[in-house]
Formats: structure tokens, C-alpha cells, sequence
């Protein structure tokens, strides 16, 4: 058996973990209480993985005023606007498909659409530009 101090939510706890291949040894006794005083973490033998790098996304005029933006990638399955158009809040703008689903993205608040940056059959990431609204 090989003991191990395991940190969950910051509370440290003591384990022992049976090695299998070998004859195996009886089972030590359960201690009957659990430490209750945080302990030290114990340092990891290899470095934690860099964080991933957020990809650029495409630039919105006047620093993203009016964007409506993808909450998540996926498929446009429809873009139900075009330049010009008078929107209301709630308005359905794009109809986005994630995990086999389909999602409507809708107008933030009423206004006239200034740009449409996509297109039916057109992937996106989420972050991404869909419609700019002013």
C-alpha cells in the first residue's frame, strides 16, 4: 500500500492506494477521524499545462457597440436579416446550431442592422460577430 495526501476544496486528506500484480497484503486499519486542519498542498512533480491562448476575433466598429456576438461556435443554420432592417428587442437575428440543437440568437435591444457578418452554412466560433445593431 502507498500512502498519498490528497487536497479536496483545500482540505487535505490522507489515502492508501493498493498496488495490484503482487500478492496482496491485508487491509490496514480505517483511521477513525479524518484530519480537520488544512495541510500544506504537497507540490506536483510536473508543471502545470500553459493556459490556451484566446484567438483573435474579428474587430466590431466602435469598439463592439451593437455587436451581437455567438455565445458558442457552431453552424449558422439561418440568418433571418439583412442590412437595413428595423429590429426589435427580441427580434430573432440568426439561428445558430450547437450539439444538435438549434439556437436563436436575438436582437439585445431594438435598432437598425448595420452589419451582417455571416452567412447561412457558415461555422463560428463563439466571441464571433454575428450582426452589428445601431
Amino acid at each position: 500500500m502507498k500512502k498519498f495526501r490528497v487536497l479536496v476544496n483545500g482540505e487535505a486528506f490522507v489515502v492508501e492506494v493498493e498496488e495490484l500484480g503482487g500478492a496482496t497484503p491485508a487491509p490496514a486499519a480505517r483511521p477513525s477521524t479524518l484530519p480537520t486542519a488544512p495541510v500544506a498542498a504537497v507540490p506536483a512533480t510536473q508543471p502545470a499545462a500553459p493556459a490556451p491562448v484566446p484567438q483573435p476575433r474579428a474587430a466590431a466598429p466602435n469598439d463592439g457597440a451593437g455587436a451581437v456576438v455567438a455565445p458558442m461556435p457552431g453552424n449558422i443554420n439561418d440568418v433571418r436579416v439583412k442590412v437595413g432592417d428595423q429590429v426589435s428587442a427580441g427580434s430573432v437575428l440568426v439561428v445558430l446550431e450547437a450539439m444538435k440543437m438549434e439556437n436563436e440568437i436575438s436582437a439585445p435591444a431594438a435598432g437598425t442592422v448595420k452589419q451582417v457578418y455571416v452567412q447561412k452554412g457558415q461555422t463560428v466560433n463563439g466571441g464571433d460577430i454575428l450582426v452589428i445593431i445601431r
